[in-house]
């Protein structure tokens, strides 16, 4: 199956997002989540992949690699999508990984050139890897035509890009090497994302663009968040969540009821999907798809 065949069938299309979890205690957790998750009936499912930790590229490889494997064997109906990076890995060790998921029946890759890892604030290509996610994107369709390339786009520009126009320019190239679907990085203020959405159309991007969605169920942690990837917090929807400095409840119903309006107007505005990143949790994306009916 093709991911873009999913936005072309006139349903909504909704997705999650997962992690991939560094203990037991987290990955029996997830487990937990996911029981809840699939009653929304997501269309596919996305689990991230970086280079943290000591084990570097390779160790977050196994431990993505450990949760699509899970849900494929507990869950085979669910469509899989794996993150891939180019942080810490060669070309052919990006191959591999890509031949190992081939086999498990992964159906498409969420292709990004990542962060720069540890405290390096510059990027510095892997010796034997990739500078750029366009690159992948190439390899990808070259090596592996069968698996679907999803790539990030940034409603409010990367935070290492000069300008949106400039970033949206990178952007094509990526889809025009082969990205079939745009999934977003997260934002708060809608108008964010329309001015994004119209600057692609402009920019001739003609594949669905897919708005990314955090609800914020506890503050501290999405300012974080928010700090890292350059979004910016709604100042209405700060002030509301200001009001309950150590009420965990609180914070969760505001965020929720917030992320609800959220998206509805989106949905309202024509999108063709969205993509919950739901941080290995279930309760939030459940309020919110059960209260919009999706």
């Amino acid at each position: 199956m093709r991911i873009r065949d999913l936005y072309n069938s006139g349903k909504l299309v909704i997705s999650f997002e997962l992690f991939p979890p560094k203990d037991w205690q987290g990955l029996a957790e997830l487990y937990e989540h996911f029981k809840e998750l699939i009653k929304c009936k997501p269309s596919f499912i996305t689990c991230t992949y970086g280079a943290g930790g000591s084990g570097g590229a390779k160790e977050a490889q196994q431990r993505t690699y450990e949760v699509l494997k899970w849900i494929k064997k507990d869950y085979p109906q669910v469509p899989l999508v794996s993150h891939l990076t180019c942080v810490n890995a060669t070309k052919e060790e990006l191959k591999d990984y890509l031949t190992k998921v081939n086999e498990l029946g992964v159906v498409g890759i969420v292709a990004l050139r990542g962060d720069a890892p540890g405290k390096t604030k510059q990027f510095i290509p892997y010796p034997g890897g990739f500078r750029y996610a366009v690159e992948l994107v190439r390899m990808i369709k070259e090596e592996f035509p069968n698996l679907s390339v999803l790539v990030a786009g940034y409603p409010e520009k990367h935070p290492e890009a000069p300008t949106l126009e400039e970033d949206i320019k990178h952007l094509k190239e990526k889809v025009d090497a082969g990205g079939e679907v745009v999934l977003t990085q997260l934002f708060y203020n809608n108008e964010d994302f329309y001015r994004f959405r119209d600057l692609c159309v402009k920019a001739g991007i003609n594949v669905p663009i897919v708005p990314g969605i955090l609800p914020v169920t506890n503050l501290s942690q999405v300012k974080r968040i928010t700090s890292l990837c350059g979004a910016k917090i709604n100042e209405m929807l700060l002030q509301r969540l200001e009001k309950y400095p150590d009420d965990e409840e609180g914070q969760f119903l505001v965020g929720v009821y917030y992320a609800t309006g959220q998206v509805e107007d989106l949905i309202k505005n024509g999108v063709p999907g969205i993509h919950f990143y739901v941080l290995n949790k279930s309760r939030s994306a459940q309020y919110i798809c059960k209260a919009l009916s999706l």
